[in-house]
């Protein structure tokens, strides 16, 4: 396993971030058994959110960690303040209200990595930063930063921390794959992938600011399991979301695919290894969210951040040169 280093977190962070969608407390025996498997291999970070099983994916990793003892080794991501069908739940008070939630559900005190689920921008910056730098100065939280927010906002929200000597945002969880999103596959997503997420990533290059990216294998796109072919048959057998279709299932995507499934091939490696390696092979401060449901797709995701490709297969993955030199 390779780890990173943030600043107020004082435990090494892995590379590969596991998520938590699948854990659930009706099915206890095969989540602790699965986390066990995760925490063996080195990973040591999991994502979450409030939103995730309506709590109950929070409420399984922290009745997991309370069990084994390992709260101090253990990186804890997760989010608050995502949108529900009536409100758009980015306030300090909803700040507030899943923060006591998530804590209760974790079984801890504190929270080592806390972001905002998703953004609205009508809300100014100043009263979410000022809510956020409270639970920093009471303990409750190491680091704070936003999940589907552009780096314009987090920008703006560190401008503001700075004149008022408060603790800026210094991560943030966008998407990124290699895959380019013709619509964001759910509302309010925020991607740094394509030719529109240039800009995006350009700033994150220079800033280095630690980057948790989500959906590395395009909500499936790259599972090795779709093609042109059989996308639809796939929707109807409920293998492939639709919100997928409408993101990734394109002529340029299905290109990208093609080239995947040939270099996977040439390398003996699978299509969504070969996905996950171009994501953790840019020149950008990676944490990628992972989402093993078994030994062996942990061992696969392993075998994925331990292989390189080189510039030159990069450039050729995205579709930035027609032959490989």
């Amino acid at each position: 396993m390779e780890y990173g280093n943030i600043t107020n977190v004082e435990k090494p962070v892995s590379r590969l971030v596991q998520g938590t969608i699948m854990l659930s407390t009706a099915e206890e025996d095969y989540s602790f058994d699965l986390l066990d498997q995760v925490y063996e291999a080195g990973i040591n970070t999991f994502d979450s959110g409030h939103l995730y099983g309506g709590g109950d994916c929070e409420r399984t990793l922290g009745r997991w960690i309370e069990a084994r003892g390992l709260r101090d080794e253990i990186v804890i991501l997760t989010k608050c303040c995502h949108m529900n069908a009536d409100r758009a739940r980015v306030t300090p008070y909803d700040i507030s209200s899943d923060l006591h939630d998530s804590l209760a559900r974790l079984r801890t005190d504190y929270i080592d990595l806390y972001l905002l689920h998703r953004d609205d921008i009508r809300v100014p910056v100043r009263p979410i930063v000022d809510r956020l730098n409270h639970y920093i100065s009471a303990g409750n939280l190491g680091v704070i930063g936003g999940s589907n927010w552009t780096h314009d906002r987090i920008e703006r929200a560190n401008l503001y921390a700075a004149t008022s000597g408060q603790q800026p945002f210094t991560v943030s969880s966008p998407n990124f794959s290699l895959a380019e999103q013709a619509e964001p596959p759910w509302r309010g997503c925020i991607s740094i992938s394509g030719k529109d997420g240039a800009e995006a990533r350009s700033w994150y290059q220079e800033n280095q600011m630690p980057l948790f990216t989500w959906s590395s294998i395009a909500n499936g796109f790259f599972s090795g399991r779709v093609n042109r072919e059989n996308y639809g048959g796939l929707v109807e057998q409920g293998l492939f979301d639709e919100s997928a279709v409408r993101a990734y299932c394109t002529d340029e995507n299905f290109e990208r695919l093609d080239r995947v499934g040939q270099l996977a091939e040439e390398k003996e490696l699978s299509i969504p290894q070969v996905a996950l390696a171009y994501v953790l092979g840019q020149p950008l401060n990676i944490y990628a969210l992972v989402g093993a449901r078994n030994g062996d797709e942990i061992r696969a995701n392993l075998q994925a951040l331990q292989t390189e490709l080189s510039a030159d297969e990069m450039a050729w993955l995205n579709l930035e040169r027609s032959e490989r030199q």
